[in-house]
């Protein structure tokens, strides 16, 4: 009988060890999940560029991947920063960029730089993405809409929005390093801000041809001499025959 209920002790033991490990085994956490994108239709994530090439370019920005670029952007439009601002360095098939107020690519805001927030989206045609220098936190105010794909870009450069609407007035920005006459934001603006329509830009002033120069002797401008009669030669006598 001892020997039978010895038995009987040793299986409980075995049958309740499985039990006591599985109740103090660590629950695994649950991997945290990435914000959600804002829907295309919240003002409050368009950001609206006016441009001298004729109209106005639509960009969704995106803070579920790239918070704090979207959050300087916003911060720098309300402020006007990139009124007047011209697209400094324009490379036809890759990109055009912009967002130096000192117009030959050194420049930027004076809010510190924004650490990277390197992120999945690509760099294809319509992408918006920081420009930066060398330090991959040194990104600021610059950025650079992207024409055709650059892939090799991604995850070296913050992509932080992209053209859904007026891509037309990208391809026509002025092309060069720097272009000879840049094509310039006139306005930035954040949709929820209710801006006003688009109004396209002056046109230039004609050219300052200067004061008219008087000809020596004539006392008349240059250019208000009357032509020279031209008095044709009497014709010339038939010879009679003889």
């Amino acid at each position: 009988m001892r020997f039978i209920a010895g038995l009987f002790a040793f299986a409980a033991c075995l049958s309740a060890a499985p039990l006591a490990a599985k109740a103090t085994a660590p629950v695994p956490t649950p991997a945290p999940t990435a914000p959600a994108p804002p829907p295309v239709t919240d003002k409050e994530n368009l950001w609206l560029l006016d441009l001298s090439t004729g109209g106005r370019v639509t960009i969704w920005l995106r803070p579920d991947a790239a918070p704090q670029m979207v959050k300087r952007i916003k911060t720098l439009t309300r402020q006007h920063f990139y009124d007047g601002l011209a697209f400094h360095r324009v490379i036809d098939g890759f990109m055009a960029q912009g967002g130096d107020p000192k117009g030959d690519g050194t420049g930027g805001s004076d809010l510190p730089n924004v650490p990277a927030e390197f992120n999945w989206l690509p760099h294809t045609r319509g992408a918006v993405s920081a420009a930066r220098a060398d330090d991959k936190d040194s990104a600021n105010s610059q950025f650079f809409i992207v024409f055709m794909p650059r892939l090799q870009l991604d995850k070296k450069y913050t992509v932080f929005g992209r053209v859904i609407d007026g891509m037309k007035y990208v391809d026509a920005i002025e092309r060069g390093e720097p272009p000879t006459n840049p094509s310039r934001v006139l306005h930035a603006y954040i949709a929820s801000d209710n801006p006003p329509a688009y109004t396209p830009a002056p046109p230039p002033p004609p050219a300052d041809l200067g004061a008219p120069v008087t000809l020596p002797g004539t006392g008349k401008p240059a250019g208000t001499a009357a032509p020279k009669r031209v008095v044709p030669a009497p014709a010339k006598k038939a010879q009679s025959r003889r």
